[in-house]
């Protein structure tokens, strides 16, 4: 079977897949028009069903209240760096599919990429609320898509049956939060890693795997969060 090739798997909620987005597309832009975009998102109880019922599930951990709070103060930071500002959004029982399944409605006219900017720039920049049907019926009309069908994106069975399948690759590929990064057999997890990734996707040979991991190592027991600033998880 031939080696899927480079991906990428993004998410509208992360703040560090939203940086990712930005130097991808601004510093790797040759990188981003040749590898594989796939949404991945907290799913809602309908899509964790379709998931079980395909064999998968969601692998990603809620983080600790510690953690988001540095997450707010670090996120301020790197987006200082690059000349951005934040407008934190408040989540009031957020509906992730709204944003991510309309994703598949851009990808169908190419207009993926501005479609997946111009949510990060209303999510983050705006302060706005991407779970609104609204707000995404507005993005999605501005590049031409069907506002309508881009409103009830979350309601349509097909784009459903899509949503399970990208669901179902990241869990197959181990993806346990975003922004999350497959070159090869080359894994790369976080903000911190896009250059590294980039290289290998440039250089069209992964790194060779790293020596496994003593089975010691990988305690069962809870020790900690053990995830680093560059990613959510």
């Amino acid at each position: 079977m031939a080696q899927r090739g480079p991906r990428w798997y993004f998410n509208f909620r992360s703040p560090y897949s939203w940086l990712a987005h930005h130097d991808l597309t601004a510093r790797h832009a040759d990188v981003a028009g040749s590898i594989e975009w796939i949404p991945y998102w907290d799913p809602d109880p309908h899509s964790e069903l379709l998931l079980a019922d395909a064999g998968g599930s969601f692998l990603y951990t809620a983080m600790s209240r510690e953690k988001h709070f540095y997450v707010l103060t670090d996120v301020r930071r790197l987006a200082a760096d690059r000349g951005l500002t934040v407008s934190w959004p408040l989540d009031r029982d957020p509906v992730w599919e709204t944003a991510h399944l309309a994703y598949f409605l851009a990808a169908d006219r190419g207009v993926q990429t501005a479609y997946t900017d111009l949510v990060y720039r209303a999510r983050f920049r705006d302060g706005e609320d991407i779970n609104d049907p609204s707000v995404i019926a507005r993005i999605a009309g501005g590049l031409g898509i069907d506002p309508a069908a881009a409103e009830g994106a979350a309601e349509d069975p097909a784009l459903r049956e899509r949503a399970t399948g990208a669901l179902m690759s990241a869990y197959r590929d181990g993806v346990f939060g975003p922004p999350f990064l497959i070159a090869g057999r080359e894994k790369f997890w976080g903000l911190d890693r896009l250059d590294r990734f980039a290289d290998a996707v440039r250089s069209r040979t992964a790194v060779p795997a790293a020596a496994p991991v003593p089975e010691a190592a990988l305690s069962a027991a809870p020790s900690g969060d053990l995830g680093h600033a560059g990613g959510c998880g």
